[in-house]
């Protein structure tokens, strides 16, 4: 395309000369039909050229779409691990595919600038490059902008170091850690990148506020291997709760919580400043709602707050499916498993949750009681096992 504009350019301002009456002169009139026709095909091969962007441009969304629900059922893996579940969470095949896809996205997208410079030195009327460019750049930009905040991960969930298999439960003044992960392996060397986490951006009133004691700011750094990825890896982080400089008290104060504090769930949000091939854009992730304690003696019900929470919401807009089938035995009364509760629309987790804790349908909670002793003891509750928990719990039909 190029080349064959540089050819009309040069033969247009050779033979081309305006404002002068060369009506009558034969070879003129055909040094300008030859123009015409340079013109014509000069023109075709542009709007060949957008087409097979927009063509590109469609199997990209298509491709993103398929991306997005690998994505959700990773998340939803993620969720099951947590509880004990015995599933995959490596991320290197998601990460080859988000790579892929924006380092495609980022190519197209300097065609499409490479295509404004040709449009700048030569156009005409009814010139597509003038009319299409520009909504295809804003069509593309939003393809990147919509892949790169899905590409910002959690991939290590909040845990302490001791914490006997049990993550998202973490202790004031005990240390902990959580990583976070952007799948598109594609960053300027020269813009730091730096990610920050905060606690509770806009946490619900009345809980307990809290303060990252150690740094909150790291730089995304490449692993020691092009295969590592871009990390950002926060460990030996401690939280302490903020005091009311009236009461002395914690920022809780005293019986104005709305909840125990082993119901309160509490967030972690990475952000990271993105630069790349001219685009720029801040990212957000957040961390599975967690549970703070301040002694030993609460871990037995923050523990049962976070399985509570994770057997009864799960990401809809990440996944598109429901929550996890289960295979347990059925409860010996019936009707004390009532229906699964509709999933929301949109996924925000509900830090109020415990507020209006819905019911657990029993094969649900039969099966992350399974996986809980599996964790443990390496192997997983029977079915005879299961039943004879729900005849403890329900009685027999």
């Amino acid at each position: 395309l190029e080349d064959l504009q540089d050819t009309f350019d040069f033969c247009f301002k050779v033979h081309y000369l305006p404002g002068e009456d060369r009506t009558s002169d034969p070879q003129y009139a055909q040094q300008v039909q030859a123009l015409q026709a340079k013109l014509q095909i000069l023109d075709r091969q542009r709007r060949e050229v957008l087409a097979q962007m927009q063509q590109l441009l469609g199997r990209s969304e298509t491709l993103q779409d398929f991306l997005q629900q690998e994505l959700g059922a990773w998340r939803e893996r993620q969720q099951r691990a947590c509880l004990g579940a015995t599933v995959d969470t490596h991320l290197r095949l998601l990460e080859t595919w988000f790579t892929e896809l924006g380092q495609g996205l980022f190519q197209l997208l300097q065609l499409l600038r490479a295509l404004g410079d040709l449009r700048q030195k030569v156009t005409y009327e009814r010139d597509p490059l003038k009319a299409e460019t520009p909504l295809l750049e804003q069509r593309l930009r939003e393809l990147l902008i919509y892949l790169l905040q899905r590409a910002f991960v959690v991939e290590q969930q909040p845990s302490m170091p001791n914490a006997c298999k049990r993550p998202l439960v973490l202790r004031t003044a005990s240390k902990f850690s959580v990583r976070a992960r952007l799948l598109i392996c594609l960053h300027d060397r020269n813009h730091r990148m730096e990610a920050k986490i905060h606690i509770d951006r806009s946490g619900p009133p009345g809980f307990r506020k809290f303060n990252i004691l150690t740094s909150n700011s790291k730089t995304l750094l490449a692993g020691d291997s092009p295969q590592d990825g871009l990390i950002c890896d926060f460990q030996y982080l401690t939280l302490k709760e903020q005091k009311d400089s009236r009461s002395g008290k914690g920022s809780k104060g005293a019986g104005e919580g709305p909840l125990v504090v082993t119901e309160e769930l509490h967030l972690i949000t990475f952000t990271l400043a993105y630069a790349y091939c001219g685009l720029e854009l801040e990212l957000e992730t957040s961390t599975l709602p967690f549970v703070i304690i301040s002694n030993n003696n609460q871990l037995s019900s923050a523990w049962a707050s976070i399985l509570w929470f994770n057997m009864l919401s799960t990401d809809p807009k990440a996944s598109g499916t429901p929550p996890w089938p289960c295979a347990a035995p059925p409860c010996p009364r019936p009707c004390c498993s009532p229906p699964r509760l509709p999933l929301p629309w949109s996924w925000c987790p509900d830090q109020q949750f415990f507020s209006t804790p819905p019911p657990a349908p029993w094969p649900r909670l039969a099966e992350v009681l399974s996986w809980q002793f599996e964790s443990v003891a390496e192997r997983g509750l029977s079915r005879e096992h299961l039943l004879m928990l729900a005849e403890k719990l329900f009685g027999k039909a």
